[in-house]
């Protein structure tokens, strides 16, 4: 299987007050297309700074990433932001819903960003049916659980078809059953909308869900399968 992200000797080093700090560490991955990927570690192990690089929301020191045949480190900052809008989707911790637009709003919206016209009221309702949200589309989001808000975010994220789905600690904030139907939802979303999805957990309970997981210690991958 092909891979969808490549990374080679990646390194993240912050400044600080009389120093540096290494985040990230000489970081070597690869991670197939269509599938679920797990990035897990104790708070602090340096995975959101991994998925800001993966996702270009960020810049590394060093190292090179590519991800779907493209180095994205050798990108213009217009390449960077084009590439967030059009082939990515992020699904955060915080799902960041516009409050005063409804479900459905919200995802039609994400479509305008990434410049699409076409079939763009039947795809805001196709995404939020997949997510089983098809009676619910016209809800705000105050009307909605923390479970529905982040189902929303879910589909918000997919519409535009992206390549890769990088979800920041996405059940962090849910009940363990609301947790466990968000994962087979993103089980569902990598077969039916062959997306892959890259997600950081420090749930255990989730771990073992992943098709590929890496599990980040003082800023090394210490373990992957």
């Amino acid at each position: 299987m092909k891979d969808i992200i490549t990374v080679k000797d990646l390194n993240r080093i912050f400044p600080i007050s009389g120093g540096e700090i290494h985040v990230l560490k000489d970081i070597c991955m690869n991670v197939p297309e269509k599938s679920l990927a797990i990035l897990k570690g104790r708070s602090g192990s340096g995975k959101t700074t991994l998925i800001n690089l993966l996702g270009a929301l960020d810049t590394p020191t060093s190292g090179q990433i590519i991800l779907n045949d493209r180095d994205i480190t050798q990108m213009s900052e217009y390449e960077r932001e084009n590439l967030r809008r059009t082939q990515v989707g992020f699904v955060f911790q915080s799902v960041s819903l516009i409050p005063m637009m409804s479900a459905y709003e919200n995802v039609e919206f994400s479509l305008r960003l990434a410049g699409i016209d076409e079939n763009r009221k039947e795809r805001a309702s196709e995404c939020l049916k997949m997510v089983g949200l098809g009676a619910r589309m016209n809800h705000m989001p105050a009307e909605m659980s923390g479970g529905e808000q982040q189902r929303v975010a879910i589909a918000r994220a997919i519409a535009h078809r992206p390549k890769v789905i990088f979800a920041d600690e996405p059940t962090a904030e849910l009940d363990s059953q609301t947790a466990q139907a968000v994962m087979k939802l993103f089980k569902e979303l990598v077969e039916k909308e062959n997306v892959t999805i890259i997600m950081t957990t420090h749930d255990t309970g989730l771990m073992n869900l992943g098709d590929v997981v890496f599990e980040l210690e003082d800023g090394e991958i210490v373990n992957g399968r």
